[in-house]
């Protein structure tokens, strides 16, 4: 796993570094090899940074109501569309189109980040990442992750923690 310093980051960063480097906040790039056979981004991150799934976050973009809206979820599980649409005060939710979700935020599926949208999306974190000291979420394109904590992600991305994830 790669750590690279602040200035490495501001040369050749994902605009999710770019940001966390801008916002002077502490956090941690991981690198792995990114396998285009395995069947789960989430889980392949994990696998390869040797960090357990519930630590690991994955990034997904739903339609709520007419508007996108960004769950962050642990790998380990699944989100729960009905608990996202009532975090934010909707009535339906279904997951977003791949390539809407894509122009979106400026990422490709599998690479999502919550941080350094194209377009910022209201984002709700699940709230089982209070229970960790750090997480890892996609640092904006497959086979990088970014480590940091929740408090920091909840504040750079002004998420609402609320149960939206299913084990």
């Amino acid at each position: 796993m790669a750590k690279k310093s602040k200035k490495q980051q501001q040369s050749g960063g994902t605009p999710a570094t770019v940001a966390l480097t801008a916002a002077g906040v502490d956090f941690t790039v991981h690198a792995y090899d990114h396998d285009p056979s395995h069947p789960s981004y989430g889980e392949e991150a994990a696998e390869a940074m040797g960090v357990s799934p519930d630590r690991v976050f994955k990034t997904l973009v739903a339609d709520v109501d007419g508007s996108l809206v960004v769950g962050v979820v642990p790998v380990a599980g699944s989100l729960d569309l009905k608990a996202l649409a009532a975090a934010v005060g909707g009535k339906r939710a279904a997951m977003a189109d791949p390539a809407l979700a894509e122009r979106t935020t400026g990422y490709v599926r599998g690479g999502i980040s919550p941080l350094g949208q194209r377009k910022r999306l209201p984002t709700v974190l699940d709230e089982s990442a209070a229970r960790h000291g750090t997480i890892c979420v996609s640092a904006g394109r497959r086979g990088l992750e970014v480590e940091l904590s929740p408090t920091t992600l909840t504040e750079l991305t002004d998420a609402t923690l609320a149960p939206i994830a299913r084990t």
